[in-house]
């Protein structure tokens, strides 16, 4: 092998490494997004209902957690991908209803996030304390979605939310179109700690239960 040739490829692999190294791995945590609406077409009484709500994430490999709390009323997402099982909880308006989820429900629920294809600006942008980059993807309905995510930072977890699985880092800031309606997810929070088991852990007694095909079947009707 020639000098320059291996001086060239060494320098290569150094330059790889040192990427590698510079991103932080996040293992396990919680996340915490403040949801605001940017767009609500003749829809004040959403825009005055949604105001102020939260969305918190509690991350371990394999296992999440998804809790938006709302002025009216909380629902949490709880999913582990080991065992193929997870369920949803929803309160509201003092009604608690536990729906139970396979692996064929959890991806009927998020098909239309599946293998989502992100185009990625280079161009950096500060949102905060995180330096961002620019990644817009086409949703099957047509829309587009945007998101901005700090590429130095990789999620252990990305199949708590399938729009994410395919990009490399976290996500900051996102955008997301239901309706006339749009929202803005603006990440205020993030902490490396250890979280209880018990978080993902389906409650006993005090919920109604009911299948994903149940449900489903409640809102046709």
């Amino acid at each position: 092998m020639k000098p320059f040739f291996l001086f060239s490829v060494l320098i290569c692999l150094a330059i790889m490494s040192m990427g590698y190294l510079l991103q932080k791995p996040f293992n396990e945590g919680v996340l915490q997004y403040d949801i605001s609406i940017v767009s609500a077409k003749n829809n004040p009484a959403t825009l005055n209902s949604l105001n102020g709500a939260v969305i918190t994430l509690y991350l371990k490999q394999g296992q999440s957690r998804s809790e938006m709390t709302s002025s009216l009323g909380t629902e949490s997402t709880v999913f582990n991908n080991n065992s193929g099982n997870g369920f949803i909880l929803k309160e509201y308006s003092g009604q608690k209803l536990m729906i139970t989820l396979n692996a064929a429900n959890w991806e009927q629920k998020n098909k239309a996030n599946n293998n989502l294809l992100f185009n990625i600006s280079n161009e950096m942008i500060n949102i905060g304390n995180y330096k961002c980059k620019k990644a817009t993807a086409s949703m099957p309905d047509g829309k587009l979605f945007t998101v901005y995510f700090d590429p130095s930072v990789t999620l252990s977890n990305k199949n708590y939310n399938n729009a994410f699985s395919t990009l490399n880092g976290l996500p900051v800031q996102y955008e997301i179109q239901s309706g006339d309606l749009t929202f803005k997810y603006s990440l205020k929070n993030l902490n490396s700690e250890i979280v209880p088991a018990i978080k993902f852990e389906a409650p006993k007694t005090g919920y109604r239960l009911m299948t994903y095909e149940e449900n489903q079947q409640l809102k046709k009707g």
